[in-house]
């Protein structure tokens, strides 16, 4: 089954919707969408920079955060983590928006969340450059902590009220329209999301630019342009790119011969898709697989 760009968050504990993920280059504890994939999902997410520095794509916008440093991501928009220092690390919280809500239809929920997570609100970096943004520094730091030691008694209610505690500091400090975000961008979105999911899904296929801008109604030129717009690159491009990404995980996981990871993910000639591995990981799809192997062992 092929990933989707939606994902579907799956909580430890159904009765607690709260997740933490620790993410590297390598991989993501628990196992979730890390490093170098691009996705969205219906929760709030709020990522801190642990280990040195890195690149955070949020609706085509590009976040360069330092340690220490973090991001709140609002809910149903796609980003992507694009660069990594060598042994950076990054922790991403990822809770629903009725957790601030304590329950639905609450003045909490009319007055202090869905006027901010139903608005042209995107993202929201903190750098800690001023009070406020240090104090929800801490703050999530000390969330981290109450994660790492979830077997102490009550550390659910501590990790909820104290994650209410970073929410209210920011909707206090940021001045924001009650305003639902323009049609015109949640449509470009949607476009947008139905493409790259049709990518997605036919990879491994000969497909056309015109397919793609099809799936979305678009003319090939405004298929163009929304990809140039939002990540930064043509379809083709983010084709290919997809194509590399599958490849080293076939390289990674299976024996299968280069010439036939070639095919499976999409290149009619095996000297094309090592041009291109090369274009992207500065090393052959053979030198790839020996240092990934070597790694493991």
């Amino acid at each position: 089954m092929e990933k989707q760009l939606h994902e579907t968050i799956l909580y430890p504990d159904v009765s607690f919707p709260y997740i933490m993920y620790t993410h590297t280059i390598h991989k993501s504890i628990p196992e979730g969408r890390g490093f170098n994939d691009l996705h969205w999902h219906e929760e709030l997410q709020i990522t801190l920079v642990t280990k040195g520095k890195l690149v955070i794509q949020v609706n085509g916008i590009n976040h360069e955060l330092e340690t220490g440093q973090a991001i709140l991501i609002n809910k149903g928009i796609l980003h992507v983590t694009t660069n990594l220092t060598h042994n950076g690390q990054y922790i991403s919280f990822n809770f629903p928006e009725k957790l601030l809500a304590f329950y639905g239809d609450s003045a909490m929920e009319k007055n202090y969340v869905l006027p901010y997570t139903n608005s042209s609100l995107v993202s929201l970096v903190i750098k800690g450059d001023v009070e406020w943004e240090s104090q929800v520094l801490e703050m999530l730091w000390d969330m981290k902590k109450k994660f790492d030691m979830k077997k102490n008694w009550g550390w659910e209610y501590e990790v909820s009220i104290k994650t209410v505690q970073v929410w209210f500091t920011l909707i206090s400090n940021i001045s924001l329209s009650s305003e639902e975000a323009p049609k015109y961008l949640k449509l470009q979105q949607e476009r947008l999301q139905l493409m790259l999911s049709f990518i997605h899904q036919n990879y491994s296929n000969h497909i056309t630019l015109q397919e793609i801008a099809d799936v979305a109604h678009l003319s090939v030129s405004e298929c163009t342009r929304s990809f140039k717009r939002t990540i930064h690159m043509t379809p083709y491009d983010y084709l290919i790119k997809y194509r590399i990404k599958k490849s080293s995980e076939l390289l990674s996981s299976t024996d299968y011969p280069i010439t036939e990871i070639a095919h499976r993910v999409g290149f009619n000639h095996v000297n094309h898709f090592i041009q291109s591995f090369k274009k992207y990981h500065e090393r052959t799809p053979k030198d790839f697989r020996k240092i990934r192997n070597e790694i493991n062992e």
